[in-house]
């Protein structure tokens, strides 16, 4: 363990840390914040209204803001949500201008906002970024004024090169808790989990179970009402079933029981959490070759089929089946676990404090 520390997480304004959680962003600054805090450093979190309350942080105070009449009569005025996450950011930002010496030893940036990395710059306090989506103008262009002055990580080494002509950025894969999610003994149905919507495409991951003649359970959260009744609801049957939003303590065990967990991005992944998760479950993998998934779906995890490419992910579906599941768990053992993680973001930390690496 590296030497204590002060650090400040900075997570989303609009989720709150807790499980469910909406995305990878939150469980990992759900699952740093808790290691951290048990390796004695001292931790406090900006994050959303209705965190987790047994986390072991503090809340940064933030004041709400609502617009005056005459703000709210200017007919370029911006929508509600997005002036309360500005002045959210705002407010915190300042307040680490003036008082983040005394505070904290170092900032980590986990947000999706540009303020963030605009104003880092100006900080008394080093500041660490973690890139956690492919280039978004907002952040783009956040990054493109910070001139170097930054330091960065990405969730992956495939969206650190996507930032590579904005910034340079040290590839550090997001951990799961290897003892939540537990092996199990397999056999049953293929298994998609994640957010039932048209860019992680679970209607493909139907088709290409029928095609390998394969079962499958959906598992997650119908946030496209329109997607679903068009694209899922028409394709259930006797050899699909949804399973509805799930607890984790009820998705491990589904994962666990499945034969082969499918992965069918419509869109480039920057990390791919849900096959982390389900190596983690001993499960193997047929996944899309998009995005980041190359990089967590080894061949003794699973296998990987052309994007987009129903009839080719049936084959990859029907030859991950038949992995060893031992060796399947393995490979998250070794690059996938939240001490991992925890010790990569420790070397940024002190390489941050030390001035060893860029800030």
């Amino acid at each position: 363990m590296s030497a204590a520390l002060r650090i400040c997480l900075i997570a989303s304004s609009r989720f709150p840390i807790r499980e469910p959680f909406a995305g990878g962003l939150e469980a990992l600054t759900f699952h740093l914040a808790r290691r951290l805090v048990a390796r004695g450093h001292d931790v406090s979190i900006f994050a959303a209204p209705g965190s987790e309350p047994g986390l072991p942080v503090t809340d940064l105070p933030l004041q709400p803001f609502v617009a005056s009449e005459a703000a709210r009569s200017d007919v370029g005025a911006t929508p509600e949500q997005w002036l309360a996450e500005h002045h959210a950011y705002l407010s915190l930002m300042l307040d680490l201008l003036a008082q983040g010496r005394e505070r904290f030893d170092v900032v980590h940036n986990n947000s999706l906002h540009h303020l963030p990395i605009a104003m880092a710059w100006s900080l008394p306090v080093p500041t660490v970024t973690t890139l956690h989506t492919p280039p978004v103008p907002w952040l783009e262009s956040a990054v493109k004024l910070d001139a170097g002055r930054g330091a960065f990580t990405a969730v992956s080494a495939f969206t650190s090169r996507s930032w590579a002509h904005a910034t340079p950025s040290t590839p550090i894969h997001n951990g799961v808790d290897t003892d939540q999610w537990s092996p199990g003994p397999g056999g049953g149905a293929a298994i998609w989990s994640g957010r039932l919507v048209a860019e992680k495409a679970p209607h493909l991951a139907i088709d290409a179970a029928r095609v390998a003649g394969v079962p499958l359970v959906l598992a997650g959260a119908a946030h496209d009402p329109a997607y679903f009744e068009t694209e899922i609801r028409p394709r259930l049957g006797r050899d699909v079933e949804y399973a509805g939003h799930l607890t984790q303590h009820e998705l491990v065990d589904l994962l666990g029981a499945a034969a082969v967990a499918v992965v069918t991005p419509a869109w480039d992944e920057p990390y791919g959490l849900v096959a982390a998760e389900a190596m983690s479950c001993g499960t193997p993998v047929a996944a899309f070759e998009r995005g980041a998934l190359p990089e967590i779906v080894g061949a003794s995890a699973g296998r990987l089929a052309r994007p987009g490419d129903v009839g080719d992910l049936g084959r990859a579906i029907a030859e991950a089946v038949a992995l060893d599941r031992a060796a399947v768990r393995e490979a998250a053992l070794s690059e996938f676990t939240l001490d991992r993680m925890v010790d990569d973001y420790e070397r940024v930390y002190a390489g941050l404090v030390t001035g060893d690496l860029a800030a």
